[in-house]
């Protein structure tokens, strides 16, 4: 077990150094110069701006900027802002509360509703709780996120007047964001859910506990759900993952602090070493969450716990 999980740490670092080069690599051969945005074009002369690239030293070649950067790196500097010189890691640890607040009250959500529905869905397949079960799930698929933000926005807000419309001040302000993601994440783990319970119901292992006489209850929700999990968790750790990226849209709709509004706002504001700085921190909170997920296989499932 211990081997495994050394094995998943050092998959997991070469994934993020990976992410490392890739972030950098886009961002530098992506077109536009973000002088630009530090500089007044009609006024800043050639010398001026040459000078200011030395300064940076994005004057210097890819590989050379790149061994700086991940230097830095190593030494948990994110670079600065190009706007007004303060570091990165700050401003990432500021937005971060709220955005981790949406994220795990979006996964909590696409979890409870997901699971339930998906399970419930595949013990009465073909009765009306898996028609209502497969409706929601292709409804949380099909909508996205913006959509279902503002429809959220005009009905709980505007017209009913029952929560706040914008800010990320107290739970209020996080009922619809977090909605808003957790209903998209929800339609995936039903379908998940729902499918692999199907295949596990069916499995020789259920037809020899119902033969041994354990009531249906039992069988459904201590064995066959816990087979089924596996391929759930999955699926649950890969949309962490996605509404980090799903809080950008969710946090602009809804006008809410957070690491989405910060790499939107850098992005507008051609602010290099932020975007950067939050895009390799999300990759790395992202493979976190994923290297967690695969170590709590092996106190699920005792097959894993054994091959490991």
């Amino acid at each position: 077990m211990i081997r495994a999980v050394v094995e998943r740490l050092v998959t997991s670092l070469l994934v993020i150094v990976g992410s490392c080069i890739l972030v950098f690599s886009i961002l530098y051969l992506l077109p536009g110069d973000p002088m630009d945005s530090i500089l007044d074009p009609s006024t800043a002369t050639p010398e001026m701006i040459a000078n200011l690239r030395h300064k940076l030293g994005v004057d210097q070649p890819f590989h050379v900027q790149f061994l700086n950067y991940f230097g830095n790196l190593l030494q948990g500097d994110f670079g600065k802002s190009l706007l007004n010189a303060d570091p990165v890691l700050p401003k990432i640890w500021v937005n971060l509360p709220p955005t981790l607040a949406l994220t795990l009250a979006g996964s909590a959500i696409s979890v409870i509703i997901g699971v339930l529905l998906g399970v419930l869905s595949a013990i009465h397949r073909n009765k009306p709780i898996d028609i209502i079960a497969r409706i929601v799930g292709l409804f949380g698929i099909s909508m996205p996120t913006f959509w279902s933000g503002i429809l959220l926005l005009l009905i709980f807000s505007i017209h009913l007047g029952w929560l706040p419309a914008m800010g990320s001040d107290g739970w209020k302000t996080l009922v619809l964001p977090s909605l808003t993601l957790g209903i998209v994440g929800a339609g995936f783990i039903v379908r998940m859910v729902r499918n692999s319970m199907l295949e596990v119901i069916n499995e020789q292992f259920i037809v020899t506990l119902r033969s041994k006489g354990l009531s249906e209850k039992v069988i459904m929700y201590r064995h066959a759900l816990r087979n089924a999990l596996i391929p759930a968790i999955t699926m649950i750790g890969m949309l962490m993952g996605e509404m980090l990226a799903g809080a950008v849209v969710s946090e602009t709709v809804f006008s809410r602090q957070g690491i989405g509004r910060l790499i939107a706002d850098a992005i507008m504001a051609k602010d290099l070493p932020v975007v950067q700085g939050v895009v390799l921190f999300s990759a790395i909170m992202y493979v976190i969450v994923n290297l967690l997920v695969d170590i709590s296989y092996t106190f699920i499932d005792p097959r894993v716990r054994r091959s490991a």
